[in-house]
C-alpha cells in the first residue's frame, strides 16, 4: 500500500534565470532549502509553479530536477495536469519513471464540463495510469470536482489516493471527509487554502499544498504540527499571523509575484517571471516588497529593512504607501533635509 499524502507539500516555485530559463542550479538550492526548512513534501507543476506558462517538455524537466534533488528524503507529488487525457497520461508515465509518489490532476478545464463527464475524464485516466492520482479541486480555473463524483472515483478505483480542494470551502470539506473516509481510510485530503489551513486541519484535513511555505515553510509547518498534537489555541494564533502575509502576497499581485517576491527575500533569485508587467506594474511591486520584508522581519526569519517599518494598518494598500512616505522620510533624515 503506498505511503498516505500527509503534512505541508509545497507547490514549488520556479526561478527563472535572464533568458528566462529554468535556472536549475537555483531551482535545485531552493528545494534542497525547503526540505532542510521542514516541509513534507514537494509539489512542482502546481498553480504557484506557473505550469500553464511552461511547455510540457520544461515541465519534465521540472519534474526530473525535483525527484533528482529530492533524492527521496521527502515525497514528490507531480502536477500532471495536460488539456487531455492521452497527454495527461503520457505525463504520468513520465513522472512515474522519474520516482514521484503520486500525481495531482486538475479536473477539465477551458470546456465546462458535467460531473458525468468528469468522473469519466478521471475514471479514463485511473484505469490506465501507472502512479497513483491525487484530483486536483479548483473551481475557480476548472470544472468542479462535487462530492459524489469523488466518492465514486474513490470507491472504484484503489489508484485515486487521495483530493488537493483549493476552494477553501470548510463545509465541502467536512462533506467530503464524512462520505468518503468510511469507505477510503486511506483518502488523503489536501487543502490548498493556506487561510484556512489551522481550521482545515482541526476537522481533519491530512495537510496542505501552501503557496506560503514557498516563503515561510518554518511556519506553515509549525501550524500543522500544532493542530495535529490538539493544540489548536497556538495552531490559531499562528493562522492569524500568516494571514496577513498571505493576502500581502496573493492580492496586491499578479498570482504567482507576490510569492515570489517573499521568497527571494528568503535569498533566492526567482528572476523575471514568464507573464510581461508594465513599468506600473513593476514599480508596485517594489513598493510592495518592502511591506512584504516587514512582516517577514515580524516573524523573525529576516532582517527589517535598513530604513526600518512603517505602523500597518493591515490594509494593503495604505500599508504600501505608508511603508514608501516612512522610507522617504528616513532617506531624507539621512541627508539632512530635517
Amino acid at each position: 500500500m503506498a505511503i498516505k499524502l500527509q503534512g505541508i507539500f509545497t507547490p514549488t516555485l520556479v526561478p527563472l534565470d535572464e533568458r528566462g530559463q529554468v535556472n536549475e542550479p537555483e531551482l535545485r538550492r531552493f528545494i534542497s532549502w525547503l526540505i532542510d526548512h521542514g516541509v513534507h513534501g514537494l509539489y512542482p507543476n502546481g498553480s504557484t509553479g506557473e505550469f500553464p506558462r511552461f511547455t510540457a517538455e520544461e515541465r519534465r524537466r521540472i519534474v526530473a530536477i525535483t525527484c533528482h534533488e529530492a533524492r527521496g528524503r521527502v515525497p514528490v507529488l507531480a502536477g500532471a495536469a495536460e488539456a487531455n487525457v492521452k497527454e495527461t497520461l503520457a505525463a504520468c508515465e513520465a513522472y512515474h519513471a522519474m520516482g514521484a509518489q503520486a500525481v495531482a490532476i486538475v479536473s477539465p478545464f477551458y470546456f465546462k464540463l458535467s460531473p458525468e463527464s468528469v468522473y469519466a475524464y478521471f475514471a479514463e485516466i485511473a484505469r490506465h495510469t501507472p502512479i497513483d492520482v491525487t484530483l486536483y479541486n479548483i473551481p475557480m480555473f476548472a470544472s468542479p470536482i462535487d462530492v459524489p463524483t469523488i466518492r465514486r472515483l474513490a470507491g472504484e478505483f484503489p489508484r485515486v489516493i487521495g483530493i488537493k480542494d483549493s476552494s477553501g470551502d470548510l463545509a465541502f470539506m467536512m462533506r467530503m471527509i464524512a462520505a468518503i473516509r468510511p469507505l477510503r481510510p486511506d483518502f488523503s485530503f489536501l487543502t490548498g487554502w493556506e487561510a484556512v489551513l489551522a481550521p482545515m486541519l482541526m476537522i481533519g484535513c491530512d495537510g496542505g499544498t501552501n503557496a506560503s511555505s514557498n516563503a515561510v515553510p518554518e511556519v506553515t509547518r509549525r501550524i500543522y504540527e500544532l493542530a495535529r498534537a490538539g493544540n489548536y489555541q497556538e495552531a490559531m494564533k499562528w493562522q492569524y499571523r500568516i494571514i496577513e502575509l498571505f493576502d500581502a502576497m496573493l492580492f496586491p499581485f499578479e498570482f504567482p509575484d507576490g510569492f515570489r517576491s517573499a521568497a527571494e527575500l528568503r535569498g533566492f533569485r526567482f528572476g523575471q517571471g514568464r507573464q510581461p508587467l508594465t513599468s506600473s506594474q513593476q514599480s508596485d511591486r517594489t513598493a510592495l516588497a518592502s511591506v512584504l520584508q516587514c512582516i517577514l522581519a515580524d516573524f523573525e526569519l529576516i532582517d527589517r529593512p535598513a530604513s526600518g517599518c512603517a505602523p500597518r494598518t493591515r490594509q494593503l494598500e495604505q500599508d504600501k504607501i505608508e511603508q514608501v512616505v516612512f522610507e522617504v522620510m528616513h532617506e531624507l533624515q539621512k541627508r539632512g533635509v530635517f
